[in-house]
């Protein structure tokens, strides 16, 4: 079974524009998340999707295999879709491209292990803060008895009204899909609790399709704001003292 990893690096992003070439030690962020995800020995190919030539001739000077592809996407996974169709695999991994200390071991956990004709899933974490629990940010999730997803919200959910007995969990940026899958997402008009939350996994609910959630153990450190870009930088260079990363 072949595997492709793909990101999506758009220049223009509400919240921090040019984040996939901000400098984080002397390398752009875009590299150190396709440079994580290379040393996966289960993902086949890595590349990065883009609408800007910036950001391609950016790719080009590191050796970063990069597509070209339309600037009119909405959403990242029709970004994908368009990239899909240029890379012959029987997965297709979409990898946000805000996470440089991404674990490669991490991506690999959404992979399937055989290959199906349909198949969407989403690896989610547990919420260990309350201020992640109330952030509009963190795209909570409640799965079914077998995992699956029922709903997803930038809202609190489940609401503990008669028991605390659960836990919060977060949808992180790391997905997988078949090709069918990927094919219905971009032929499928947004559906009307979709653009209420402003969350693309909710065109697989809405129209029940089975929106695999797996459950992992992640300490993210994801970059949405310059604030965010601080703070990543410092680890970025402690862990470049240390030898823990290489440039």
């Amino acid at each position: 079974m072949r595997t492709a990893a793909i990101i999506p690096a758009r220049y223009n992003s509400s919240r921090f524009k040019g984040k996939p070439l901000a400098d984080l030690c002397g390398r752009p962020m875009v590299w150190w998340v396709y440079n994580q995800v290379k040393k996966s020995g289960r993902i086949d190919e890595v590349y990065v999707a883009t609408d800007s030539g910036e950001i391609q001739n950016t790719c080009r000077q590191y050796g970063i295999n990069c597509l070209m592809t339309s600037p009119e996407h909405a959403t990242s996974t029709e970004r994908i879709f368009e990239a899909a169709q240029k890379i012959s695999a029987d997965v297709y991994l979409c990898v946000n491209g805000d996470e440089p200390l991404i674990d490669p071991s991490l991506v690999e956990q959404v992979i399937p292990n055989e290959g199906e004709s349909f198949f969407a899933a989403n690896l989610i974490a547990k919420i260990h803060s309350p201020v992640e629990a109330v952030d509009e940010s963190n795209i909570k999730v409640v799965t079914d008895g077998e995992g699956y997803a029922l709903f997803l919200s930038r809202s609190p959910i489940p609401h503990p009204k008669s028991s605390i007995d659960f836990d919060y969990y977060k949808h992180l940026g790391v997905l997988a899909y078949s090709m069918e899958a990927l094919r219905f997402f971009a032929e499928t008009p947004r559906g009307r609790i979709e653009a209420i939350e402003d969350i693309n996994e909710l065109r697989f609910v809405e129209h029940r399709k089975k929106l695999k959630m797996i459950p992992v153990e992640a300490h993210t450190l994801s970059v949405d704001t310059p604030k965010d870009l601080d703070f990543v930088r410092k680890v970025v260079q402690k862990k470049l003292e240390e030898g823990e990363l290489t440039l």
